[in-house]
């Protein structure tokens, strides 16, 4: 008889299916279903599509990133705690990420991410009708530069090693008459990539021009 897997099965299996992918692996409903020993058709039972099965594994991860979260402190804090709880979770799933802006999520853990990003700005005194504007703000940054990291990461050692020599070839190789910042800078920048503390450095820089008028705690 062929087993029913439940949704939460069939999500946790596809997260670690994802973990695992290297290079440019594709991830497929075919992929997952042969990972849970079963076929596409088990999976069909839950998801209509693709599209719908990414959006409720974006979901999934984001629930898990927001275990144990508590809304205190200062708004600026519990901004850069979801923030980063963001790309910690993305971090740990490259192949993923690099899609992020195209699965934005629908279920419950969006739900909370985006309530606590609107309250934390409404507690920073932003003005009611700029908070949408700031919202998209800090999120359009944070989705951004998640993917961009997680691109930077993708398609395996080798094809890392040949984008950083044709990164190489084009700063190094520059004249010095003609592009002097650039040969004096160019053996020091690296392609697109970062670590997690200049990534929380730009988004701070972002949160210093969050327009509040008086900021409010939560305890």
């Amino acid at each position: 008889m062929r087993q029913r897997w439940s949704e939460q099965t069939i999500l946790d299996a596809a997260v670690e299916l994802i973990s695992r992918s290297a290079g440019n692996d594709v991830f497929s409903m075919r992929k997952l279903a042969a990972e849970l020993g079963t076929d596409s058709s088990s999976l069909y039972r839950h998801f209509r599509n693709r599209t719908e099965l990414m959006l409720a594994i974006v979901d999934h991860v984001l629930v898990q990133a927001m275990h144990g979260y508590r809304r205190q402190g200062t708004w600026r804090a519990r901004l850069v705690d979801l923030i980063l709880r963001s790309w910690d979770a993305y971090a740990a799933l490259p192949q993923l990420a690099k899609d992020a802006s195209h699965y934005p999520g629908s279920g419950p853990g969006s739900r909370l991410v985006i309530e606590e990003t609107l309250q934390a700005l409404d507690d920073a005194g932003v003005p009611e009708e700029l908070v949408p504007e700031w919202y998209h703000r800090l999120v359009t940054l944070s989705v951004s530069l998640i993917s961009a990291h997680a691109a930077g990461r993708s398609g395996g050692p080798a094809e890392q090693k040949r984008r950083l020599e044709t990164f190489r070839v084009t700063t190094l190789g520059a004249d010095p008459a003609d592009f002097p910042a650039l040969a004096r800078y160019g053996s020091r920048i690296e392609p697109v990539g970062f670590t997690r503390e200049s990534f929380l450095a730009t988004v701070e820089l972002v949160l210093d021009a969050v327009p509040g008028r008086q900021e409010r705690s939560r305890t």
